[in-house]
């Protein structure tokens, strides 16, 4: 991606041959949050104009199919900051197929910001011929970050920015799994559609010769509300996000000129994660496939403000499933994958168990409020039927600023201690002999575990809602897997979903995380 243009922000000497290639109109400014707060709430006193109203129609899904969207690839020698050997790279994605809703970036330093311009030198169009076809002043679909992350001699993608407010960032050695999202609304509903609020422009702060951090600025807008996004990334092991936002929200009166069939705000998702579980060892129909597990993430894991930690295993239901814990205060929440052995999967295509898990820890704190797990029924693994965010009681007034602030951990907890007692293995099946009861056996590891005599193991002190009842209960050691194995009966009394409970317990105290799961008939 080199060939990129030096952006130099001094007054305009620029040559020729850049002229082309950016907006020569520098601006003196100092990029903020405050200073892209401004922006959104302008924007948020007028009514939402869908940036892919602008997008020519060569690049339509209907013109610019899959096949033929692969054909345009990014010129790696034209990434910004090349000409500069600085340590972060920015490529960028060229818009159309799905990706129909171009974004405008700019970048800045400390005293100056410019528009990073639409080129088309930056692509390689394959056979395609429809250059000429494409406006100058088309935006990009998104950009991906470069940095040497795994060797110091070598760039690594570090994440990406593509699609609605989706985005993905890697630590050392990881591979790309789950995505976070800015906001979002609506989800999980059944009574009303969910609203998918996009990055519509970037300011990309540009990094000194010896920067181990990146500062980025994002507008978000949607139908019903606008925001303003900081983040400061920072490579390594775990790669860390620091994340600001200020949202502000449309009257109804602004919000109906630009759909007039736009729903009221029922749920507004702060800190989003979306990942993929297709089955796992908790799965009781298994799909007719060779690998034996297949996920992004392989559980839901909260800490609550009263010290307790709950484990809820994920699942692919038959149905969507919604489910809602009470969390005010919430102290972090994330979508892990705890499976790291290649032999859970055997998929040498996909390494499943490099994927990082995604914690997400409140700044300060949020107040009241609720913690949302959606999980959608997927036929393949290509759909992320998972999502989780959290949703505050107290919902902001049209166009008063709403702040909150969050940190967001890209782990294979090598280097974190989220949860040290805890729950390594979930699996169902049925009793033999037992009519429609299900056998449910938990496995539970750590050091507080460990320490426990054989002779005296823990209790477990298991419960389920009334629609069923807990008919067998027994806890034994299972060497193999350094664990304390719990084997659960439980006979349901309906075909409703039946919710569960679970923690080790030595005499008086809790020596593991709890286990919640909910349960639905196969």
């Amino acid at each position: 991606m080199g060939g990129m243009c030096r952006w130099i922000c001094v007054p305009l000497v620029i040559v020729t041959t850049l002229a082309s290639r950016v907006d020569v109109g520098a601006e003196s400014a100092e990029v903020d949050l405050n200073y892209v707060a401004q922006r959104a709430l302008e924007r948020a006193q007028k009514p939402f104009h869908s940036p892919r109203a602008d997008l020519p129609k060569v690049l339509d899904q209907d013109n610019l199919n899959y096949d033929k969207y692969r054909e345009i690839r990014f010129r790696r020698d034209k990434a910004l900051w090349t000409d500069e050997d600085l340590p972060f790279r920015a490529e960028f994605f060229h818009p159309g197929y799905v990706y129909n809703e171009p974004v405008h970036i700019n970048e800045f330093t400390a005293e100056h910001v410019q528009q990073i311009r639409f080129v088309q030198d930056f692509f390689d169009y394959g056979d395609l011929n429809i250059q000429d076809e494409i406006p100058a002043d088309t935006g990009y679909a998104g950009f991906r970050l470069l940095y040497a992350l795994n060797k110091t001699n070598q760039l690594d993608e570090l994440g990406a920015f593509l699609g609605a407010s989706y985005f993905r960032l890697l630590g050392k050695n990881q591979s790309y799994g789950q995505s976070a999202r800015g906001l979002a609304l609506n989800c999980g509903e059944t009574d009303r559609g969910e609203e998918f609020p996009i990055f519509t422009d970037w300011w990309l702060g540009k990094p000194d010769k010896d920067a181990s951090q990146l500062t980025l600025y994002a507008l978000l807008d949607s139908v019903s509300c606008t925001g303003a996004y900081e983040f400061h990334i920072r490579p390594g092991e775990t790669t860390v996000a620091d994340v600001e936002a200020i949202l502000y929200f449309r009257t109804p009166k602004t919000i109906h000129e630009a759909d007039t069939n736009a729903s009221p705000i029922k749920t507004l998702g702060m800190a989003p994660l979306t990942s993929m579980f297709w089955f796992g060892k908790n799965s009781e129909g298994k799909f007719d496939d060779y690998r034996s597990e297949v996920h992004d993430s392989d559980g839901l894991l909260i800490k609550m403000n009263n010290g307790e930690t709950l484990w809820c295993p994920l699942d692919n239901p038959s149905v969507m499933r919604h489910q809602v814990f009470n969390a005010p205060d919430i102290r972090g929440f994330g979508l892990l994958q705890r499976e790291r052995k290649f032999s859970a999967y055997q998929d040498s295509f996909t390494s499943f168990q490099d994927e990082p898990s995604v914690w997400v820890e409140p700044r300060d704190f949020w107040g009241d409020g609720d913690l949302h797990l959606v999980e959608l029924s997927a036929n393949w693994e290509g759909l992320d039927n998972i999502v989780a965010f959290w949703d505050p009681r107290n919902k902001p007034r049209p166009l008063t600023p709403f702040k909150f602030g969050y940190t967001l951990y890209w782990t294979r907890e090598t280097d974190m201690r989220l949860s040290e007692n805890k729950v390594i293995a979930t699996r169902i099946g049925i009793v033999p002999g037992g009519g429609n009861a299900r056998q449910i056996v938990i496995d539970f590891a750590g050091p507080k575990l460990d320490a426990i005599p054989l002779n005296a193991p823990p209790v477990a002190v298991a419960s389920c809602s009334p629609n069923a009842a807990i008919i067998a209960n027994q806890v034994i050691r299972n060497s193999d897997a350094g664990a304390w194995r719990v084997v659960l009966e439980m006979q349901p009394k309906s075909n409703d979903p039946v919710d569960l409970r679970c923690t080790l317990q030595e005499g008086t105290n809790v020596v593991s995380e709890t286990w919640v799961y909910q349960w639905s008939p196969p």
